[in-house]
């Protein structure tokens, strides 16, 4: 048990530079929902960097949730509801699976080629890492824009914590 708890204090599920980026850049999208806003000044507002920035962009324009107009009143534009856009979905969008590892993946599965359990009707691992996933996927699922804005105006009460009242 305790080597299956130290490798578990080990795994690092830490979101990607793409992923803080895009969230960075939706705060902004978020904030000025309806009117467009240009590359340069999400990149000045939340220091990202402009080219990385436009990759970013165009991941969230094909999986339409932004769009882009051109022109001098031109920019990108949120196009989905703050509240209809969940952080896990964007997450997904620009990192792919929040499994920790592809086998328990709900939205990309593989199995796993060579772990020892892969052929067996139980694996350790499986188990854990599906609660992680779960865990990971309670919490982004259930987290909109307009969740993550309300939080950044001094919002006390996640939606997390929201869900667990309903219960």
């Amino acid at each position: 048990m305790y080597s299956l708890f130290t490798d578990l204090v080990n795994i690092s599920v830490k979101l990607s530079k793409k992923s803080e980026y895009g969230l960075r850049a939706l705060i902004e999208l978020t904030q000025n929902y309806g009117r467009p806003i240009t590359r340069q000044q999400i990149g000045e507002r939340q220091n990202v960097p402009v080219v990385f920035l436009e990759h970013i962009l165009l991941r969230l324009k094909h999986a339409g949730v932004v769009a882009s107009t051109r022109g001098a009143q031109g920019g990108y534009a949120l196009i989905k509801p703050p509240s209809k856009v969940t952080l896990g979905h964007v997450i997904r969008i620009l990192d792919g699976p929040l499994a920790p590892i592809g086998c328990v993946s709900k939205t990309a599965y593989h199995k796993c080629m060579d772990c020892p359990y892969a052929a067996k009707a139980h694996c350790p691992l499986q188990h854990v890492m599906g609660g992680v996933r779960n865990a990971i996927a309670d919490i982004l699922d259930n987290y909109s824009l307009e969740d993550f804005i309300s939080g950044m105006k001094g919002s006390r009460r996640s939606p997390v914590h929201r869900m667990t009242a309903r219960r």
